[in-house]
């Protein structure tokens, strides 16, 4: 190596110091992969009010949907990385969509530093009146005594639902046909409607039709009972602890970034994470506020991915 690109990369090391030092000094903006509303969006909402009190720069919300969460995840990963451009990260983008292209324009571990995990939601597993259960354990034997016989929805082809559901399958034995949807909005309509049968979707699009009796409620695929559906027992209550799906949304960088600005985002959303309101706010949307360190949000991320790979490739799931 020369002098003179010594100097530069020692220049450059004192820059960049020097900037984590006095960050931030100026706004940050949550880029958020999905158009407003829904979890994702949801999430970015919650975060980005208290976090702008508790660390002193307004913190703004920019959607970029589109291309099932590619256009955000790339234009991120192409950001300059120095801890104003954040990406509010899905689950089922990130552990995925690796799966689901064959090429990708980012690699979920290379181009992204974890800064936080910050809400978790569960999934329901719900199905129309008519079908004659009134557990888990019986539902999974009536599917079983009827194989190609039930209809479950999803909210699209890829989508957490139809992966989740496949899952499902994998882990009980049980035959079920994928009828695809644009959204939740119309695979409720048409399970309220008894056309198919089976949904295992997040509470926002279930909780009020279970707590109408409109549709049944199995069990919540989380660790914990929802709080909005108290008498809906968890899969481990319900005699199937193999099956969980939980849907979780988490703050990523750049990779690249400083250690210092990983640590100030990192101790500033924990700080923000806490605050009494949020939490109140959170449980509304019928979301659970779940912190973890960068350190614990890379753990989640290498044992997900393979795990999601190995389901999405067993099922053959495609976008198509």
């Amino acid at each position: 190596m020369t002098y003179k690109l010594l100097l530069t990369v020692a220049f450059a090391t004192v820059a960049q110091l020097a900037g984590a030092q006095t960050f931030p000094d100026r706004p940050i903006t949550l880029v958020v992969p999905n158009p407003p509303g829904g979890l994702v969006d949801t999430s970015a909402r919650l975060l980005s009010e208290p976090l702008t009190r508790v660390i002193g720069q307004p913190v703004v919300v920019d959607n970029k949907p589109g291309a099932s969460g590619n256009t955000a995840y790339q234009y991120v990963a192409k950001a300059k990385p120095d801890g104003y451009t954040l990406l509010i990260s899905y689950s089922g983008y990130h552990v995925g969509n690796p799966a689901l292209f064959e090429k990708l324009s980012w690699d979920p571990l290379k181009d992204f530093t974890p800064i936080a995990l910050l809400t978790i939601s569960t999934n329901v597993i719900a199905v129309h009146p008519s079908i004659p259960v009134n557990n888990l354990k019986e539902f999974i034997a009536y599917a079983k005594a009827n194989p190609g016989k039930l209809n479950y929805a999803s909210q699209g082809n890829g989508s957490v639902s139809h992966i989740g559901t496949e899952i499902f399958k994998q882990t009980t034995g049980v035959d079920m046909v994928h009828v695809p949807y644009k959204g939740s909005g119309p695979a409720i309509q048409d399970v309220l409607a008894g056309q198919v049968q089976v949904f295992i979707s997040t509470p926002p699009s279930l909780m009020q039709h279970v707590q109408s009796g409109k549709l049944k409620g199995l069990a919540v695929t989380g660790k914990n009972r929802h709080p909005g559906m108290p008498n809906v027992p968890t899969t481990a209550e319900a005699g199937l602890p193999s099956f969980q799906l939980e849907s979780w949304v988490a703050l990523y960088a750049p990779a690249g970034t400083p250690a210092p600005v990983v640590t100030k985002l990192t101790d500033s959303v924990k700080q923000s994470l806490a605050l009494p309101e949020v939490k109140e706010r959170a449980d509304t949307a019928g979301i659970e506020v779940r912190y973890l360190n960068p350190g614990q949000m890379d753990t989640l991320l290498k044992k997900e991915l393979p795990f999601w790979s190995k389901a999405i490739k067993t099922a053959n799931i495609t976008l198509d």
